[in-house]
C-alpha cells in the first residue's frame, strides 16, 4: 500500500491508503476525496484532477511530461511550479506518504 495525504484548502488532511500502480486521481476518486473530480477518467483531457504537490515531494514525483503542461494551462485555479495532474502521478513505494494540496475549485 502507498499512503497519499490530500490537504483541502481549509487545511483539513485526509490520508488514503492506495494500491501501487494507482494514480493520485484514482486514489482520490475511489475514496471520494472532495475537490478531485477526474471527469475524463485519467485521459489527461480535462485537468479536473489538478493538485499542488507539496514542496518536499516535487523531486520524488518527477517533472511534468508530454501534454501535461498544456493541460495545466486550462485549470480553474492558476497553476504553479507545484502543479501536476493527479492522473499523471503513478503511486509506488518511492512516493509513500506523498502530500498533495487540493485547489479551491476544479471547474
Amino acid at each position: 500500500m502507498v499512503t497519499v495525504i490530500y490537504v483541502q484548502p481549509d487545511g483539513t488532511r485526509r490520508e488514503i491508503d492506495a494500491e501501487a500502480g494507482d494514480t493520485v486521481m484514482t486514489a482520490a476518486t475511489g475514496n471520494l476525496v472532495p475537490g478531485i473530480i477526474g471527469d475524463c477518467g485519467g485521459g489527461m483531457s480535462c485537468a479536473t484532477c489538478h493538485v499542488f504537490v507539496d514542496d518536499q515531494w516535487l523531486d520524488s514525483v518527477g517533472p511534468r511530461e508530454g501534454d501535461e503542461d498544456g493541460m495545466l494551462e486550462t485549470t480553474a485555479v492558476t497553476s504553479t511550479g507545484q502543479s501536476r495532474l493527479g492522473c499523471q502521478i503513478v503511486l509506488d513505494d518511492t512516493v509513500d506518504g506523498l502530500v498533495v494540496h487540493v485547489p479551491e475549485c476544479q471547474e
